[in-house]
């Protein structure tokens, strides 16, 4: 099993527009953290995205990147959640 100790799942559910991915994105390296992988698609003008980051090199506290993800997301009308790997995969678990 691949180590999760410095990962997180972020999830971004919401109608699409364009810069999405680039806002999310520039939020994440502004404070150092890697995407490892990312997915996402348009399902009847709703976008959902997730992405697999690589927190080992952050430059912020958990819950002010938490914060600024859910700050960029009310703004644009989306849903952003940013979740520890370890937590998400026990939540989804059945």
């Amino acid at each position: 099993m691949k180590e999760s100790k410095n990962t997180a799942v972020i999830t971004v559910i919401g109608k699409d527009r364009v810069g999405i991915i680039a806002g999310i994105s520039k939020i994440l390296a502004d404070y150092s953290i890697n995407i490892n992988d990312i997915s996402q698609t348009i399902m009847d003008d709703i976008f959902t995205m997730i992405m697999m980051v690589d927190l080992q090199a952050v430059e912020i506290e958990s819950s002010d990147i938490s914060d600024k993800l859910k700050e960029f997301g009310s703004e644009n009308g989306l849903s952003v959640t940013i979740q520890h790997t370890d937590l998400f995969n026990a939540m989804h678990r059945i």
